[in-house]
């Protein structure tokens, strides 16, 4: 499948044809290999993050899988999970490479035009879960979805970003997140942070609580307007820029003492985070209604989550400020 470049619709049809299937491939082929490096990186890294913290130190269970010819898409991937380790307790990293006969509804809103086209999708995405309370669950995603009906060029755009979901807010902690975000950015233009810092606040928050989701981070979608060889340059600055967002919070929080009252507190929020992936996720809904693999999609899910009817803290205590001065919309730079 191939993405529109003004380059190839200048000469003849079938030159300009030739000419972009081959664009496209190399385009394919690249985005692809830096992905599947991508995923290698980083959970390498929480491997030796669990391996410093002791014996009985987790590591990744890597299940490749592919799509077979009868089934709605084809493609493969290779989805990393670890759990019950010292320092996560729960941790999906997972790559997938997918072609389908017709977009799903959650992939067109924005984009009419293509609605039952064909298209080719590829992706890095992870949610991580920290075993202490006081140490963020985290969520990267970085992909680019290819789309367009037979005879017509190809529409190519791209998506991600990363946000953080503390349990117990610092305000250090939110700033050195964003600023890793604004730097990844920077290079691209400087009004892209605070476009896609505010996009971001806006797609992760539970409409049906008024709640924002975490402290945000960086979002996009549907984005195309760089070019293609930019689009996946950018690509790379924020897949680049996740570990050094998150390892160092990880490293600063992951030995703070907790108990009980911490971890029932951590589940009542991940309960929220349960909320909002199954009900306004995006890439939840675009993964469930094209076909995908269920456990695949569902690797974001926390190993323990729990629910509290009208749950109220005392107000000055840790968990209700969480509320009142972390999950709000602010300018943490």
């Amino acid at each position: 499948m191939a993405c529109s470049t003004a380059a190839t619709l200048v000469s003849g049809p079938s030159k300009a044809k030739e000419l972009h299937v081959q664009e496209q491939k190399a385009t394919v082929d690249n985005v692809r290999t830096y992905l599947l490096g991508l995923q290698a990186s980083i959970t390498q890294a929480l491997e030796a993050v669990e391996k410093a913290a002791g014996a009985g130190g987790a590591q990744f269970l890597a299940d490749p899988w592919a799509k077979g010819a009868d089934e709605r898409l084809q493609g493969d991937g290779i989805t990393k999970i670890m759990e019950n380790g010292l320092v996560f307790e729960r941790a999906g990293c997972g790559f997938s490479h997918v072609k389908g006969a017709q977009l799903p509804p959650s992939a067109t809103q924005h984009r009419p035009e293509l609605a039952g086209a064909p298209f080719e999708a590829m992706g890095v995405s992870l949610v991580f879960h920290p075993r202490n309370p006081y140490v963020p669950t985290v969520h990267m995603n970085v992909r680019m979805i290819a789309a367009g009906h037979e005879g017509q060029p190809a529409t190519c755009w791209f998506g991600g970003g990363m946000d953080l979901t503390p349990v117990y807010g610092f305000e250090e902690d939110a700033v050195h997140f964003h600023q890793t975000c604004k730097d990844a950015l920077q290079p691209f233009g400087a009004q892209l942070y605070p476009r896609f810092k505010t996009w971001c606040d806006e797609y992760f928050y539970l409409k049906h609580r008024d709640e924002q989701r975490g402290i945000g981070g960086i979002f996009y979608d549907d984005f195309s307007e760089l070019g293609q060889d930019q689009g996946f340059a950018m690509m790379r600055s924020v897949g680049d820029a996740f570990l050094k967002a998150y390892l160092p919070i990880v490293e600063k929080r992951k030995t703070t003492h907790y108990g009980p009252a911490q971890v029932d507190f951590q589940r009542y929020r991940r309960g929220r985070y349960v909320e909002f992936n199954l009900v306004w996720d995006r890439g939840t809904h675009f993964g469930l209604q094209s076909g995908g693999r269920t456990e695949s999609i569902l690797l974001s899910m926390p190993l323990h989550a729990d629910w509290s009817y009208q749950r109220q803290d005392p107000q000055g205590t840790p968990e209700a400020q969480l509320l009142s001065q972390y999950l709000v919309r602010r300018d943490w730079l």
